[in-house]
């Protein structure tokens, strides 16, 4: 009798975490055992259930994808990750092949695309979107590839680009708030974001990212 293999779905977005669901759930020899809302659940879900796929998101809240790899990794080192997601920057990419995950596909990956990862993922191969084949090609050949730090500041939307700078500039979330005209809370949200996709653990380090990228002073 073959085995079931156990996946489990990272994915911060009801509808597509429930239709990713149903999908493999329709597939023979598939179960899925587990949905994480956010990262940090991700990682608890999966020490405890033990995975034998974890279908990944990258900007989640709590923790992005990306740490949320890396620890699972650590913990489940012969768990299968693929990471599913709207991102096809080279920083990402790169990062998250060196930490080990075994795919990386775009959401407009097709079912079939997403079976196959999954197979490939089981016999210890890698599998990647065509898209992001040619991503990876193109910075392995290219000499003028973009810095991963600037590929990442332009994920920031306009407003996450002005919340980043103030806060670069040593502001505190609530004087963001009133300069902005804007709830407390809001600025919280741009700043959880900011900090996803930059690959930022505190405020301090994204000043820090803001003077690598040349935004701000570092007497400032």
């Amino acid at each position: 009798m073959l085995k079931t293999i156990k996946v489990m779905i990272a994915e911060d977005h009801t509808i597509v975490r429930q239709g990713l669901a149903r999908l493999l759930s329709d597939q023979p020899g598939l179960e899925v055992v587990g949905q994480a809302v956010n990262g940090r659940d991700a990682v608890e879900m999966a020490e405890k259930l033990n995975p034998d796929i974890i279908i990944m998101d990258i900007a989640m809240p709590k923790m992005n994808g990306i740490e949320a790899s890396k620890k699972i990794r650590k913990l489940l080192p012969r768990t299968k990750i693929l990471i599913l997601s709207m991102y096809s920057h080279e920083h990402y990419i790169h990062e998250l092949l060196e930490v080990g995950v075994s795919g990386y596909l775009l959401k407009d990956s097709s079912g079939r695309d997403i079976i196959k990862a999954i197979d490939d993922a089981l016999k210890n191969k890698t599998f990647l979107s065509p898209a992001i084949s040619k991503r990876v090609a193109e910075s392995t050949l290219s000499p003028h590839k973009s810095t991963s730090r600037e590929e990442s500041f332009k994920l920031l939307s306009n407003r996450e680009k002005e919340v980043f700078q103030l806060i670069a500039e040593g502001h505190s979330a609530r004087a963001i708030a009133d300069m902005l005209c804007v709830s407390l809370s809001t600025i919280k949200t741009h700043r959880a974001k900011i900090m996803e996709k930059l690959v930022a653990k505190s405020s301090v380090q994204l000043a820090h990212i803001a003077i690598q990228l040349g935004l701000v002073d570092p007497e400032i």
